[in-house]
């Protein structure tokens, strides 16, 4: 017991030093506290969706700090912003349409709410971060109309060529108010991972209570920090996204500009996510509900309203490290093959994190023609088409969107005909 005890007043004393080693001045994008409380340290990172070129491999690679805190006032877990939206979001590679899992979550959504909230040809659906078109093409084919909204280039471009009315723009409650002007009013507002990714959350939901007729709704899908705590995603984390909600966060942030979180949906998707339905504070028409009562008792209950639960979490990431680093030593030892599987941003947080470049993981392949032909950031691992496993035939696969993982290991059952294996990272190294 007294050794146990002396233990606990050693990581104690580590954490004070820590909050002083950190303090720097930085400040919550919620609600203004001073942040010192440091969850979880991932070291030097590049942005995790900077890939590049053959003829970029020896030049300078800007890397960043991937330090989380969380707000000791609001309880906002949440990343400093390093560098603008418009270096980020302008040009990206990812591109939704191409997880076939994520498409189907696309198409039962919109059956979903268009029967729950009536909606036809005289309604008016807004999407913001619409990427390219991956959701709103359902709502096109039922002729109700649509507006994305969409800041990086290539890919609205993709969704205008399926039929996706998009403005390429970042929103915010100046844009909201020009769309108003503009008749653009909507009757559903959502957001499918795109809260987490803005650095100005104040403006963002503020344009959001702007633009929303009186008696619309607001639906917003992000990873639910409970899911990433405690299924150990620590490669969720990376520069792109800001800021990681528990549902008491997110409401708070909702209230604190007028909207009224009224439902709430737990997701499998991305980990474990969830999906916010909100509406106008003063709309009387759309009662809370049972689940939303339940999971603010459950996450109050877990400590998400103290600071205890995120403590220990830096640890786990750590030990992660070290579980994962000895696989590839072994693996790598016994002359193994290791290919990767997918491109994700998770991947190159996870990559970095770990020190895990060519050395270890041969190559990775991607459906994506965006990213093949480049590489990595930070690691330099080539990228290739998923026809380079059946070329080489690796022992093992190794899937980096581990959330994707039985859809990948469907698509590429057929390695078992050689002897490979897949290989899942999150929450816990495991062979399959």
């Amino acid at each position: 017991m007294m050794q146990m005890q002396a233990q606990a007043n050693r990581t104690s004393e580590l954490q004070e030093a820590l909050a002083a080693a950190y303090r720097h001045g930085a400040t919550c994008r919620f609600c203004g506290t001073e942040l010192s409380h440091i969850v979880v340290d991932l070291g030097m990172s590049p942005l995790c969706e900077s890939y590049l070129g053959l003829d970029e491999l020896n030049r300078m690679e800007p890397f960043y700090p991937l330090q989380v805190y969380v707000c000791e006032r609001c309880y906002l877990v949440q990343l400093e912003q390093y560098v603008s939206e418009e270096d980020i979001f302008r040009d990206y590679a990812y591109f939704s349409s191409y997880s076939e899992s994520w498409l189907a979550h696309a198409k039962a959504y919109v059956e979903a709410v268009t029967g729950r909230f009536g909606l036809g040809e005289a309604s008016k659906v807004v999407e913001l971060a619409s990427n390219d078109g991956y959701l709103l093409q359902y709502f096109v084919e039922r002729g109700i109309p649509v507006l994305g909204v969409e800041p990086a280039r290539n890919v609205a471009e993709a969704a205008e060529a399926k039929g996706v009315r998009t403005l390429t723009e970042f929103f915010g409650e100046s844009l909201a108010k020009q769309l108003l002007e503009q008749g653009e009013q909507a009757d559903l507002i959502l957001g499918n991972n795109v809260l987490a990714q803005v650095p100005d959350v104040n403006d963002f939901v503020a344009g959001m209570k702007v633009l929303l007729k009186p008696e619309g709704v607001v639906t917003l899908e992000f990873p639910h920090l409970m899911r990433l705590i405690e299924g150990n995603q620590l490669d969720t984390i990376y520069h792109e996204h800001f800021s990681y909600f528990s549902l008491l966060s997110g409401e708070a942030i909702m209230e604190a500009h007028g909207l009224a979180v009224f439902d709430v949906e737990e997701l499998k998707s991305h980990g474990g996510s969830l999906r916010l339905y909100a509406r106008h504070k003063e709309d009387a028409s759309k009662p809370v509900t049972a689940a939303l009562e339940e999971l603010r008792e459950r996450e109050s209950a877990k400590g998400y309203d103290g600071m205890a639960v995120y403590d220990a979490f830096w640890e786990r990431a750590k030990e992660t490290k070290r579980k994962l680093l000895a696989f590839l030593i072994e693996a790598k030892r016994q002359g193994k093959r290791v290919a990767g599987y997918g491109a994700p941003g998770k991947g190159n947080t996870l990559l970095n994190y770990c020190g895990v470049r060519s050395d270890f993981l041969d190559y990775t392949v991607d459906r994506n023609p965006h990213k093949q032909g480049k590489f990595l950031p930070g690691t330099h691992v080539p990228i290739f088409g998923p026809e380079m496993i059946d070329r080489t035939k690796p022992d093992y696969v190794f899937i980096l969107p581990w959330n994707l993982g039985r859809e990948i290991m469907e698509q590429m059952k057929h390695i078992r005909d050689w002897g490979g294996k897949f290989v899942v990272p999150i929450p816990e190294v495991a062979v399959y």
